[in-house]
């Protein structure tokens, strides 16, 4: 069983420099599995999830389908900081960085087995940023022939490797769901009810967004329990969350930073936002579809790590001053992260 309070000693005792033992599992979940680069985990395995980071991309760059990097100087910058968020109490990281922005997943597995750190990685196409890393492809070919693009990696593996995605990454711009960005909604859906991979959709500050994916998931006959609403964070109210989280879908909160949250008023930073949604979930019982994370990114093109350990330096014992009890932290970072990415077909 996760205890709370022994995740708060780790903590403070890494703080200090001083060892820490292992977390202990959490119990089982269900009998469902989860995809991770090195091969399939019951849910049970988990263990301590950030459910939405970037090990790496090359974002900002020309789209690629297979990303170049310098290895040797990426595993030399990535390495020691997963080993660090290992330290600090983390067992697997959802990786959220498609193909056409820096999607590796030979170097995920290196990394995975080298850190002892679990990844996750992705199929699908990344819709926001005004298109640009959408392959030319995906405008001729209708939905289903997107969709059987990322069938086939589930079922054959990405790249030539027999490295499997355990998830499905898409997004949306902003404003009104363009034609384009429908098509990949409606092809993630169709790969969802073949696979029973789970919808990771950038939304962002969206909530028109959110609801015209949720409406063509249903049109597919997808429950919302398939759907995570990425960048949730970032919505000006929290009411805004209430009627996607009450109808089943995910709510993932994952711009956690120590600076200031541009999104948020000049007086507010990150923590203090999310310490305040997290209560308002909490009091209305939502805290059952609430993901955790930072968007982090410990190797970004072109400039320095962006931290992904807050959660568990800051947030975390902040919420126990919240007065968040022990199955409240597990469940945000244990239990909620092994449902959300269990590989099962969520049907209407």
């Amino acid at each position: 069983m996760y205890d709370r309070r022994h995740f708060i000693k780790h903590v403070a005792a890494m703080t200090l420099g001083i060892h820490a033992a292992p977390l202990a599992k959490a119990t089982t979940l269900d009998k469902e599995e989860i995809m991770t680069v090195t091969g399939a985990i019951p849910t049970d395995e988990l263990g301590v999830c950030l459910t939405h980071e970037h090990i790496m991309s090359t974002f900002g760059a020309a789209p690629r389908e297979r990303a170049q990097y310098d290895q040797a100087a990426l595993v030399r910058q990535v390495l020691p900081y997963l080993q660090r968020v290992k330290q600090l109490g983390c067992h697997t990281i959802v990786d959220c960085t498609t193909a056409y922005f820096g999607r590796d997943v030979r170097l995920l597995r290196q990394l995975s087995q080298q850190s002892g750190i679990q990844l996750v990685t992705n199929t699908g196409y990344y819709g926001a940023a005004d298109d640009r890393y959408i392959p030319k492809h995906a405008y001729q070919e209708p939905a289903e022939t997107i969709a059987q693009r990322w069938i086939t990696e589930f079922q054959k593996g990405i790249d030539g490797t027999d490295i499997r995605p355990g998830f499905i990454k898409i997004a949306l711009d902003q404003g009104p769901v363009s034609t384009i960005d429908a098509k990949l909604v409606r092809a993630a859906a169709l790969t969802h009810s073949a696979t029973g991979l789970t919808i990771a959709c950038h939304t962002g500050n969206n909530p028109k967004g959110a609801q015209a994916a949720l409406a063509i998931l249903q049109e597919e006959g997808i429950a919302p329990e398939a759907w995570i609403w990425t960048h949730a964070n970032q919505v000006e109210s929290v009411d805004a969350l209430l009627p996607i989280a009450q109808a089943g879908a995910w709510i993932s909160l994952d711009g956690v930073r120590v600076s200031k949250n541009t999104t948020a008023s000049a007086e507010e930073s990150s923590i203090e936002r999310h310490v305040r949604y997290l209560k308002a979930l909490k009091q209305r019982d939502l805290l059952p579809q609430i993901l955790l994370s930072h968007d982090g990114n410990s190797f970004p093109r072109g400039g320095p790590i962006r931290p992904y350990d807050a959660i568990f330096t800051i947030l975390l014992p902040r919420l126990e001053k919240e007065e968040f009890s022990p199955s409240d932290i597990q469940q945000l970072t244990i239990s909620n992260p092994a449902r959300a990415f269990a590989i099962q077909k969520r049907m209407r």
